[in-house]
């Protein structure tokens, strides 16, 4: 079965049947943000003290204006930047417990950031390269993570021969190529045209839902948003800080029957008019403080 007809058969029996499973609110927390606030030597305040957990099983977007901290935010869950103050967990514990098993973090930054000289099964194994991982234990995990992002038959090819949402796809399949519990991902698909996007979307959902992976996404697109996650997070700027977050309780994984419902078009007007609210309240509130993304 190929990954199209893969995806289709999920979507299809959760359509069915809601997988089973305790209610997120009671799932384990894999990230808690404990009043952890971000200033930058230049004088930018990017975050007041922000407090948010994010439980096993979570699909959660970031999303708000421009400015409010959202990549971040999303930078000091990766351990990519330290908090000025307060503190994140992992896993209850703090950075050292990240990479021991069950309790591995995969970032996917807006660009593939593709090394252009060496194939795509190359580029998909450097992780596992940095590793050590020797090549005949790493080349059987490259290929089965290149058929989970349907480019089985694209390992040979160099990142110049291959579409903007196949270079994507590539970076994907790098960061699943290490089996992350937790998947970090900022903006991935911005550039990408509307069509693609989409399909890329639904790829992400199922394999999200058919992996359990706990997954933080950051966007600045409503829809992509409301498809995709199972809690919203919106924030508001001047400082960035949590402003209102948004529950979408619809089973996983999601297709286009979705996407063309009144309930999609009521959730994606909700969560429309609590950015307009935080746009407001970013303008009214230290306007004039330099900002972050």
């Amino acid at each position: 079965m190929g990954p199209a007809s893969q995806r289709a058969a999920l979507v299809q029996a959760a359509a069915a049947k809601p997988p089973p499973g305790p209610e997120p609110h009671l799932q384990p927390p894999v990230v808690e943000v404990l009043s952890a606030e971000k200033s930058f030597a230049n004088g930018t305040r990017a975050l007041a003290p922000i407090d948010l957990t994010v439980r096993a099983g979570e699909f959660l977007t970031l999303i708000g204006p421009s400015g409010c901290g959202k990549s971040t935010l999303l930078k000091l869950i990766a351990n990519l930047y330290e908090p000025t103050d307060g503190r994140i967990n992992w896993w209850r514990g703090d950075f050292r417990k990240v990479g021991q098993d069950g309790r591995r973090l995969a970032f996917v930054f807006q660009d593939p950031t593709l090394m252009p000289w060496a194939r795509v099964a190359t580029n998909v194994r450097l992780p596992l390269d940095l590793e050590r991982v020797p090549k005949p234990q790493a080349t059987p995990r490259v290929a089965a993570a290149l058929e989970q992002v349907g480019l089985g038959h694209a390992a040979r090819s160099f990142p110049r021969q291959l579409s903007g949402g196949m270079r994507m796809r590539v970076s994907i399949a790098r960061a699943l190529v290490t089996e992350p519990n937790l998947l970090l991902m900022d903006e991935p698909f911005g550039a990408l045209d509307e069509f693609t996007r989409n399909k890329l979307d639904d790829d992400l959902v199922a394999l999200s839902w058919e992996r359990k992976l706990t997954t933080i996404f950051v966007t600045h697109s409503i829809y992509e948003a409301v498809f995709l996650s199972t809690r919203i997070v919106v924030m508001a700027a001047n400082p960035g800080r949590v402003f209102r977050e948004v529950v979408i309780d619809e089973p996983m994984p999601r297709g286009d029957d979705f996407r063309t419902s009144s309930r999609f078009a009521d959730l994606c007007r909700e969560l429309s008019a609590a950015l307009t609210d935080a746009s407001i309240a970013s303008q009214g509130k230290g306007a004039k403080t330099p900002c972050a993304r």
